[in-house]
């Protein structure tokens, strides 16, 4: 397939979508059950660099990721071995999110199905919601690859709990769960990012085997910053202009921003041992309110 006909294709996809798909929330029994789709059902992404007109497909990427396929196949073995990423698309059919070269490699093998999954990301709409539906001016936001989530090799994680009903390749920094109950108990939402495409559901319900609520998170944003500057930007005026402060937490210090007499941030140093992290975040949120 030449490179013209192929973005020719996507061009003519693109154009089919518009005005006529849209993402939806696919069911938890769909994403436990639908691991593979038909490269016809999935849909390149307007939103990604792949689709843009001055960047586009890489040829090169896709012509190494065509012949790892080919070699595979030779070998009697699966071609893709990590699934591509997908929203559920109405009426039909999926959005890539994370894969499209692959899947643009895997048309030109003539592999039909590819291993896929599916996940479901934030949208302004359930954004606004969250905003709407707050009664709190404050906020906290934390990165859960950076600072929440941890390995079975760390030392300082939480157990896991007795009673779960799905099993999660991430453990917790120890701490959290108490920092969460505390930051709810005295009126701050809490906020977590990731760069990876989390599903949001998955998240929910990790954080509810550790009884703890979760207001806003938002997953994949390195890459929808850079492809959807305009609706990140809203976004963040939207958060900007509910909360008067916000408290950004790391692993070694928190910086206090937003409505701030005399300054445009604090920040505080968290320069204590892993295993008392939240207590000393919590004894410096007690400073911060005193003022």
């Amino acid at each position: 397939m030449a490179k013209t006909e192929f973005e020719k294709q996507i061009y003519e996809d693109l154009q089919k979508q518009k005005g006529m798909s849209f993402t939806v929330k696919a069911s938890l029994l769909e994403r436990l059950l639908v691991r593979k789709a038909d490269c016809k059902d999935l849909h390149p992404n307007a939103e990604d660099e792949f689709t843009f007109e001055n960047v586009g497909p890489s040829m090169r990427i896709i012509s190494e990721y065509e012949e790892k396929f080919r070699t595979a196949i030779k070998r009697n073995q699966d071609p893709i071995d990590d699934a591509l990423i997908v929203e559920k698309l109405h009426p039909k059919g999926y959005l890539l999110l994370n894969g499209h070269h692959r899947w643009a490699a895997a048309k030109r093998c003539q592999i039909k199905k590819v291993p896929i999954k599916i996940v479901n990301l934030a949208q302004d709409s359930d954004i606004e919601k969250i905003l709407e539906n707050s009664k709190h001016d404050k906020r906290v936001t934390l990165d859960l690859d950076e600072v929440v989530f941890r390995t079975d090799k760390d030392k300082c994680i939480e157990k896991v709990p007795a009673f779960r009903l799905f099993k999660f390749n991430y453990r917790l920094k120890l701490g959290v769960p108490a920092l969460f109950h505390h930051l709810s108990k005295h009126g701050y939402d809490i906020w977590v990012y990731s760069a990876k495409y989390y599903s949001i559901d998955d998240i929910q319900r990790f954080f509810r085997n550790y009884h703890v609520h979760v207001d806003g998170i938002i997953t994949g944003t390195e890459k929808r910053k850079a492809s959807n500057a305009a609706s990140a930007v809203k976004r963040e005026k939207m958060i900007a202009d509910k909360y008067k402060q916000t408290l950004h937490i790391d692993n070694d210090m928190v910086l206090l921003t937003g409505d701030i007499e005399g300054a445009k941030y604090k920040k505080f140093e968290l320069d204590v041992p892993e295993d008392e992290w939240s207590r000393k975040i919590i004894d410096t949120i007690g400073e911060i309110e005193k003022g």
